[in-house]
């Protein structure tokens, strides 16, 4: 298990999404440590496309904060933002982002459109994967497995 708080907490989010028959992925927002935000995927839940857990827990951490920009904010991630997300990002202004499991086939920051890379991203987190990697992979693989 994972030493970080933080993502302990994204866990707790994803597995919460996992149980009502989302995917399971779960993100929080952090501020001077404290936790402003958290949540885990509601797409199906909502039926709603763009309802993913770090949408959900940008929207929540703008609500509370009253303001559009996350400035000197962290977002703790179990899946590597897919492409929507990273936008979402840079629009938040999100000052970090931790994600724990890589995401070859939909991830939009260290795979696919690499969001952050590209000369049009206004704004560019630090971005550190693996953390709580195992957790998160376990998570999605099991999840998924009960597809199939």
């Amino acid at each position: 298990m994972t030493d970080c708080k933080e993502m302990k907490a994204a866990l707790a989010h994803a597995r919460e999404a996992g149980a009502r028959g989302d995917v399971p992925v779960g993100a929080v927002i952090v501020k001077n440590g404290a936790v402003l935000a958290g949540a885990g995927n509601r797409v199906e839940a909502d039926r709603d496309p763009t309802a993913h857990a770090e949408i959900l827990a940008i929207r929540e951490a703008a609500r509370v904060l009253g303001d559009v920009r996350l400035t000197g904010c962290d977002l703790y991630v179990t899946l590597e933002p897919c492409a929507m997300c990273a936008q979402a990002i840079a629009h938040a202004r999100l000052r970090r982002v931790y994600y724990g499991a890589p995401d070859p086939k939909g991830g939009g920051v260290d795979h696919g459109p690499r969001i952050f890379t590209q000369p049009t991203c206004h704004h560019r987190p630090e971005v550190y994967d693996g953390i709580g990697a195992r957790e998160s992979v376990g998570l999605l693989k099991a999840f998924f497995e009960t597809l199939r």
